[in-house]
Order: structure tokens, then sequence, then C-alpha cells
């Protein structure tokens, strides 16, 4: 049974919410402040983490950062607001997706199912792809350029992979969503996976902006190029 970990202050929220997904067989628990959501982090093991982003005594933005210093489980953000900036800042530190309120209970579960199920599908008896100076040892999550360890985040990992796996094929922006979020694409920002790819290649390309490894095919989507 899968267990989910809820940092929120809203009680009807919290009441919505809890009785969602244990209708759909998830236990969860429930931190109403990042003081309790310590206590509750330490002393459990969760499947998936959905965040609130404005706490009373912190923000779900520094809980996540603590999550990801030694966890890549998936985290969801629940945001009241829709600005490009938080939702880049979300991503960026390791949020693996992200829901604004208010939201549709039925939009709300497809998308944690969609996370839970990404995270199963990941697993693979592959242990290394290398390709391009690139090396992904899979069961460490750990990547390479050139032999120095990259640090990137859940969200890049999994795109990169997803490249690595479909090399020198063009793949275009619906599969790549329809892989990392396995979800109809109503209810995804396409915007997302621009801000995915372009922090990605600064992070592998040598030069970020004549990208060699993940190049973009006009009008068709984006390709691991293999040849240099």
């Amino acid at each position: 049974m899968k267990q989910l970990f809820l940092l929120e202050d809203d009680m009807s929220l919290i009441s919505g919410l809890s009785f969602a997904v244990k209708k759909q067989g998830y236990e969860i628990d429930v931190a109403r402040t990042t003081l309790e959501a310590d206590t509750l982090w330490e002393n459990s093991k969760y499947d998936l983490a959905i965040l609130d982003v404005s706490l009373p005594d912190g923000s779900g933005f520094d809980f996540c950062k603590k999550i990801r210093s030694t966890s890549k489980v998936p985290i969801m953000f629940l945001t009241a607001a829709d600005e490009e900036t938080d939702i880049i800042m979300g991503l960026d530190i390791g949020g693996d997706d992200y829901i604004t309120k208010p939201f549709k209970l039925a939009i709300f579960l497809s998308r944690l199912n969609a996370l839970l199920r990404r995270s199963e599908n990941f697993n693979t008896e592959v242990t290394e792809l290398t390709s391009n100076d690139i090396s992904i040892r899979l069961l460490k999550g750990e990547v390479y350029k050139q032999g120095k360890l990259l640090e990137l985040t859940a969200s890049e990992y999994k795109l990169l992979c997803f490249f690595m796996e479909n090399p020198d094929q063009v793949l275009s922006a619906e599969q790549i969503l329809g892989k990392l979020w396995d979800c109809n694409e109503n209810y995804i920002d396409n915007n997302s996976l621009t801000v995915y790819i372009r922090r990605l290649r600064t992070k592998i390309e040598d030069n970020p902006g004549e990208p060699k490894r993940i190049v973009t095919v006009r009008g068709m989507g984006y390709k691991w190029n293999t040849v240099d």
C-alpha cells in the first residue's frame, strides 16, 4: 500500500484530499506546519510527497530542498499562484509536478497516480546508460559527465534517462510529456518541458547556447544526438 505525505495547513483541503486518496487505497500522513513535517518525515518512509507552497511557519519550497537532500521520492506542489517564476523555482529545486488551486479532485488524482506510476516504471534491469561522455548509473541514480558527478533534480534525471534510452530518435513534446507525466496534455503546462530542457542543457552541454547532445528538431521535437 502506497504511503503518501501531505504538508498543508488548510483543514478543508486536508479533509478533501485525505478522503480522496484513501478512497484510492492509499495511506496518508498530514503535517500542517514545517515543524510537524520534520518529525513525520524523519520517522517514516513515503512513496510521494504533496507540498503546499505557503505555510504558516515556512515554505513548501524549503521542505522540498530538505527532501531532495536525501531522497528522489516524487514531489507535487500545491500552489495558489501560477506565476512562471514560482513554477520554475518549484521544478528547479526538485519538484516533479505542480497543481494550481483551486483544482478538481479528479485532476489531482490523475496527476498523483501518474507520478506514482512514473516512479514505479522508472525501475529497469539496465544498470548503466552511456553516451556522449554522459554516464547514468541507474541503481544509484547518479549522472556523470566525463567522470564528474552532476547535480540533477529528479525531473532532470528522468528526462535525461528518457532521452538516452531513445538515442537518435526525434521525440515530440507530446511523447516526452506522455512518458514523464503520463496524463492528458490538458492537465499539464507544456511550458514546463521547455524549462526542464533548458535547465538540463545548462548542466550537460559544453555550450548550452549551442547544444550538441539534446538538439531541437524544428517543428518536430527534440533528439538525443549521438553523432558529433
